[in-house]
């Protein structure tokens, strides 16, 4: 066990003596949005660890998850002062209006809109979940001194300097053959994944197609695109869930800061940016592509709720996080546990069967990892919400990935029937080589 707490320096700009006035301070959008940053992030990680049976304290959870943040939230998230009072944190940020408050629903936590200042929402709470332990520990079949010392580096900065590594899990053969956590967390401890959410998104729309209720080549039913003449018709739940709508956006890949802590609903915006090239021909990656293809297969949630997928995979300990308007977040807000998210890379290791019972289309691994169309120009290629290991040698080509910010990785590798997880809480600016350990524990365990 081992505790590695990480800050990001606060940046000083120094007055001159020219200066004619005092520098400006932050703007109001930029106190609010820090606010209910701060408020969720607390909100979340407090209540999913007590309801997975874990423990969170503030300290940690500032220490860890509020570190190393977005530059110009960083330092006023550490100087706002956090009012906990069970089911609801609120932030306060400025005098003349209320604070931001988060509230736990039983999905996990919701933040509410700028200016909310109502009486705490009703929680929901459904019928006890069991234990489960269907990871049983195994030997490792390979080097196991090789091993060791993979994950011992993930812990120890040899895989990146000054990141924060708090959990490493290595699936072998459907056996737990490496799990190691940093002090404050454990196995019952969820954190944000991210953009591994996409990758969550993605599958809980395969169930969908699977069930005949979403097809991936049909027009994406955004009801706002609907108009005559309206040119988003044309893009298709496939080409959303490639980063390939065409669509533009106020910022490429995870800056949707008004959506995910500003109270904003999705359907308040994510439907609102305009084509800026045809849909299949240019990627960008966008939340925004994520959202709206989950929005798109939103009315099958009445009957089939996300939660009702986790729990048939045996993911007791996630929580899908919504806005305040009841969308779902799956592009980033998802609170789970290092082995939640093995059992969700188990389920493509399988093929998408579990417990004998098939949950995703057959062949619908080989959907999710095949480039097509557009791709990315970094280190991996990109299939549909999931990352291609087809740049990267030593790694076999079917291997595929679930990536998020701050240090979050799923890699699968079925021809080797291999999960490893990674969770992390990296400060902005530094980077977890999760392609360099693929490879070595890879190797370790041939």
């Amino acid at each position: 066990m081992r505790t590695l707490i990480l800050a990001a320096a606060l940046s000083v700009l120094p007055l001159t003596a020219h200066a004619q006035t005092p520098l400006a301070g932050p703007s109001p959008s930029v106190r609010a949005m820090a606010a209910g940053y701060k408020a969720l992030t607390v909100c979340s990680a407090l209540r999913t660890a007590e309801a997975a049976g874990g423990t969170r304290t503030l300290e940690s959870v500032e220490a860890n998850e509020l570190a190393g943040i977005y530059p110009e939230l960083d330092g006023l998230v550490r100087e706002m002062a956090v009012e906990i009072d069970r089911n609801r944190v609120s932030v306060a940020w400025d005098e003349a209006m209320p604070p931001r408050v988060a509230q736990f629903n039983g999905n996990g936590c919701v933040i509410m809109p700028v200016g909310w200042d109502s009486p705490t929402i009703g929680v929901r709470v459904g019928a006890p979940l069991p234990e489960m332990d269907d990871l049983p520990a195994g030997e490792p079949q390979g080097n196991v001194a090789l091993l060791n010392e993979a994950v011992e580096q993930a812990f120890e900065g040899g895989y990146g300097e000054g990141v924060n590594t708090t959990a490493v899990l290595v699936l072998q053969d459907e056996r737990v053959v490496a799990e190691e956590y940093a002090t404050g967390f454990d196995r019952n401890t969820p954190q944000r994944t991210w953009s591994v959410g996409k990758s969550l998104a993605g599958t809980i729309i395969g169930a969908a197609v699977h069930r005949g209720e979403a097809e991936v080549n049909a027009s994406a039913a955004i009801a706002d695109w609907s108009r005559p003449g309206d040119p988003r018709r044309r893009i298709t739940l496939d080409q959303l869930m490639r980063m390939a709508s065409g669509l533009t956006s106020d910022t490429a890949g995870n800056r949707t800061d008004a959506l995910y802590f500003g109270g904003v609903g999705i359907d308040e915006q994510a439907t609102t940016w305009p084509l800026i090239a045809p849909p299949g021909t240019r990627y960008r990656y966008a939340n925004n592509d994520t959202l709206l293809a989950v929005m798109a297969i939103a009315p099958t949630f009445q009957r089939h709720p996300p939660a009702d997928l986790f729990r048939r995979l045996g993911m007791y300990d996630t929580w899908a996080e919504t806005d305040w308007r009841g969308n779902y977040m799956l592009s980033s807000q998802v609170w789970t546990t290092a082995r939640d998210l093995a059992r969700f890379g188990r389920l493509y290791l399988n093929d998408g069967v579990v417990g004998g019972e098939r949950i995703l289309p057959e062949g619908w691994r080989d959907y999710v990892s095949t480039p097509s169309g557009p791709q990315p120009t970094g280190e991996q290629g990109y299939g549909a919400t999931f990352w291609l290991f087809n740049k990267s040698e030593g790694i076999p080509a079917d291997a595929i990935s679930a990536n998020g910010n701050r240090g979050q990785y799923v890699i699968i590798v079925p021809s080797r029937n291999i999960v490893i997880v990674r969770r992390g809480e990296d400060p902005t600016g530094k980077r977890f080589d999760f392609i360099a350990f693929t490879r070595d524990v890879l190797a370790a365990l041939e």
